[in-house]
């Protein structure tokens, strides 16, 4: 695979990344714009702050589906099949693929640039290329959600944990190591942070809104915690 059909996979996948699933969906389904509504961000945590969570579960199955179809399809299309030994590999070809429908999904080409933090697409990308690491990934995010109610909070920590996980995994007999794989996780969990910079700054100013309802834990301790209301701003 020589570079152009490298930057043709890229350019594809990038492409596939930027379908704006949220904006659509509020659009087609509730004729609002998400941009304009909650936090401002077109991705899954504010379209089911917004919407409910019927809609922010469809935007985000949408945005994982569309990561892993660029991870595992995009690069077997036609004329790319069989060619993947002769620049990055199999992984490498897959991993520029699923990255740029990351970067898609953050920075979309249909909506302005303004896209989603990266989350669900970053998801999709690890589930295509190394489903144990997303469980563990997922089991932290979940973790964290339930004991704070911040989707900040369990997004930046699952992104930071990602790399070590992604090393200390093959350690432990679970699966086989990949340099590139390892190597690439670092500059996506900083990617994944330098999305939600806005969110540690309210973190550490301490105005930072939480899904007061997921906190599971805090519900059964006190039946009576208030829900967040409909159209209470969520900084996610």
């Amino acid at each position: 695979m020589n570079v152009l059909h490298l930057a043709i996979i890229a350019v594809i996948s990038y492409l596939l990344g930027s379908f704006p699933t949220s904006i659509i969906v509020g659009k087609l389904f509730f004729a609002t714009d998400i941009r304009k509504k909650g936090s401002g961000n077109a991705g899954g945590a504010n379209t089911f702050r917004v919407f409910g969570w019927k809609a922010g579960l469809l935007v985000i199955a949408f945005d994982i589906g569309k990561a892993v179809v660029a991870t595992l399809l995009v690069s077997t299309l036609p004329p790319f099949a069989g060619m993947h030994g002769t620049l990055l590999g199999v992984d490498g070809t897959r991993l520029v693929a699923g990255c740029a429908a990351v970067v898609g999904h953050i920075w979309t080409v249909f909506a302005g640039f303004r896209g989603g933090k990266g989350v669900a697409a970053a998801a999709g990308m690890v589930l295509a290329l190394y489903p144990l690491a997303l469980l563990i990934v997922v089991l932290i995010f979940l973790v964290l959600i339930i004991l704070t109610g911040f989707v900040s909070v369990g997004s930046i920590t699952a992104a930071i944990c990602f790399p070590f996980i992604v090393l200390a995994l093959p350690a432990l007999g679970a699966g086989t190591f990949s340099p590139v794989l390892f190597w690439s996780s670092v500059p996506l969990a900083l990617l994944i942070v330098f999305t939600h910079r806005k969110n540690l700054v309210r973190l550490l100013h301490g105005n930072e809104n939480r899904f007061e309802n997921l906190m599971v834990l805090r519900r059964l301790r006190n039946p009576s915690s208030r829900s967040p209301k409909p159209d209470e701003p969520e900084n996610h």
